[in-house]
């Protein structure tokens, strides 16, 4: 009986030893499932986090590119209209300047133009380009600059008035009606209200 109560007891040893152990692993394994699950949760929480964000950066984006799409085809829009405009009135004052010079006002802002290059070039040789139809004024240009004037056609001049080149003084005089009309276009921009942002 004695062995036998030395074996059970043995074997109580064991039995209790395993369970110690098995315990043991368990609550190991109890905590090492819970850490894991935790990780999991944690990445699955980053994860989706950062997916959420990724797609909202995508859309954010998408939208931004959209947007400056749209606004950039409205503003190439504007400035053609806004171009097509300016040509519009430009073609027009060109228009009422040309029938502005078959008037006989003009033949006197002509003359008057004449004397302001001439005093520029102080009686020295020049050459005076005019617009082809002004040729008929010849004899009056040249009276207010003296003999040492060439006069010539120039093609360039559309509307009309005068510009005048001294070698001697490596001056370009520009009275042309063209020129002037030119030099309106940004005093036009700026007043117009046509702007482009």
């Amino acid at each position: 009986m004695e062995k036998t109560t030395k074996t059970d007891n043995f074997l109580n040893a064991i039995k209790k030893y395993a369970d110690n152990q098995r315990n043991t692993i368990l609550s190991e394994v109890d905590s090492f499932k819970k850490e894991k699950i935790a990780e999991a949760k944690k990445k699955a929480k980053y994860d989706s986090e950062k997916l959420i964000k990724d797609r909202l950066e995508l859309k954010k984006n998408e939208q931004t590119s959209r947007v400056a799409k749209l606004t950039q085809e409205g503003q190439k829009k504007l400035f053609l209209e806004r171009a097509e405009m300016t040509e519009s009135v430009f073609k027009k004052a060109e228009e009422k300047l040309i029938e502005f010079t078959k008037t006989s006002k003009y033949s006197e802002l002509l003359k008057n133009y004449a004397e302001n290059i001439s005093a520029l070039f102080d009686g020295k040789s020049c050459i005076i380009y005019v617009n082809e139809k002004d040729m008929a004024l010849a004899d009056q240009i040249k009276a207010i600059f003296g003999e040492k004037a060439e006069l010539c056609p120039d093609k360039t001049i559309k509307i009309g008035g005068l510009k005048g080149f001294c070698k001697e003084m490596s001056i370009v005089a520009d009275e042309t009606l063209d020129s002037k009309l030119n030099a309106q276009r940004e005093w036009f921009f700026e007043n117009s209200g046509l702007s482009v942002l």
